[in-house]
This record gives C-alpha cells, structure tokens and sequence, in this order.
C-alpha cells in the first residue's frame, strides 16, 4: 500500500511508531485526507536490543527517515503508572515511577498529561532507543500506549448511561480500562497469554467493579486470537460484548486524535 503515499510530500504527513518486544509498527496518516493510516508491522530480532533493532530498521527502511509534519512515538510495555493530575508535580517523576516499578538501568523517564481525564501517565522508555529517535526526529512526541488507549475510550464512554469496559489484547498481556461516563475506575495491565486467563481476569474485574451484567458493556480490541471462543465464554455472563472497530493497531488510530 505503499504506493498510495507520496514520500515527496511527507512533511504534510503524521508519522506514528509503536515500540513493542512484539515488534515495531509504523503509520503514516496524511491529516489533509479523509481516511485511516496506513499502518506496517515489523518483526524485530529478540536476540537484539531495542536500539539496535530500531537502527537497523531505519537502515533498511527509507522513508523512515523522511521529514514529517508530526511524529508520534508509542512505548508499549508494562513500565506505566498513574497519578491524579491535582497531585502531580514533574520534579517527583522519577520518585513516583519508581515507587511503582523497580528501578531500571538506562531508562528515561517520561510522562503525559491527559487534562480531559484528570490524570498523569508516567511511563519508562529505554534511554537509548529515546535518544537514537530524537536525533532523528527531533519534534517527536513520546507517549505511553495507554494515553492514547485512555483518551480515546474516554471519549467513547460518554454514550449512554451505564458503564464500559475497554479491553486492548497483546501477545502477553490484557490492558484494561474502565469508566463511568469519562471517569476513568480502572486502567491496569495483566499478564496472561491464553484465553482461559483472559476470560478469568476479565470476569474477576467485572465481578470486583460490580459491573451489571445486562447494562454494562465490554468492548474488545488489540489482539483476538481465538476470537469466537472469547466471545462465546464472555457472553455466558455478560450480555453486552462488542468487537471494536478498529479491532487491531486502534492505539494507532487513536494517536492521531491526541494534542
């Protein structure tokens, strides 16, 4: 699909790059189009550290290194946490981040604002990897997945009145969100690589929210393997689950609504 973009005019263009150990992605979104990104997905060598993968990446892909109107980077991993923006001050960072996660060699410590939500991501990111892409693309922005993920639920959460589960699946782990109309209840992520522990977490926080089985609603994205053995087990106690749309990359399609 790479023949539908133009690179000549990449700098009219919005590049997005998600950071994961289950490989890179990369969108390109042209903002003065009606339409979805294109996205790809890369394969990285696991034997290999993130930078040196992203290196030899950029190598290998030309247009990379292209000159973009906007540049997003996404780190997908568990190394996030939250605190409510009224008790946020950026200097305590790296005091509240490690409070939460155990302290890690060569790591940078980052954090986004999401006003509409009242709350602070903090988020650690691999000092290197963040250096070798502000070098290249010094306007870049940097984000943990879950801010995108967690503005872009909040703003589909306000329909209706009742409350919704937000569910973004990967290779290892469930990332989930819940709300009561744009308050965020819950935004946490557990491990679990098969669906038999997906549909126990699942149930558990359901069970522990006291979400209503026939009002309330679960929605499912990211990656749905054994899609109708997830929908059939889940649907036996709770009436309302949706397939997202988007199901797969909507963290990507969502980075392009953030500020």
């Amino acid at each position: 699909m790479t023949e539908t973009i133009d690179y000549n005019k990449s700098e009219q263009y919005t590049l997005s790059i998600r950071l994961s150990t289950d490989g890179f992605s990369f969108s390109v979104l042209n903002p003065l189009e009606d339409g979805s990104p294109w996205i790809d997905n890369h394969a990285i060598d696991e034997s290999r550290s993130l930078t040196a993968n992203l290196k030899r990446t950029y190598q290998d892909i030309e247009w990379l290194s292209r000159p973009y109107k906007r540049v997003n980077i996404l780190s997908a991993n568990k190394r996030y946490t939250f605190i409510p923006l009224d008790f946020f001050e950026d200097e305590q960072a790296e005091l509240i981040f490690y409070h939460n996660h155990p302290q890690r060699e060569n790591e940078q410590v980052l954090y986004n604002i999401l006003h509409g939500c009242n709350v602070v991501v903090l988020f650690g990111i691999d000092r290197t990897a963040y250096t070798f892409l502000q070098e290249k693309h010094p306007q870049a922005k940097f984000y943990a997945q879950a801010t995108p993920l967690i503005e872009y639920f909040a703003a589909k959460s306000r329909l209706g009145n009742n409350r919704k589960m937000y569910v973004y699946l990967r290779k290892e782990t469930a990332d989930v969100y819940c709300y009561e109309r744009n308050h965020l209840l819950l935004a946490n992520t557990f491990p679990c690589t098969v669906t038999a522990d997906r549909i126990y977490y699942l149930l558990y926080i359901w069970k522990q929210l006291e979400f209503d089985q026939e009002r309330d609603e679960l929605h499912l994205s990211g990656l749905l393997d054994e899609k109708e053995l997830l929908l059939n087990e889940l649907r036996k106690y709770i009436q309302q689950v949706f397939v997202m749309n988007p199901a797969e990359n909507i963290d990507l399609y969502a980075i392009n609504q953030c500020e």
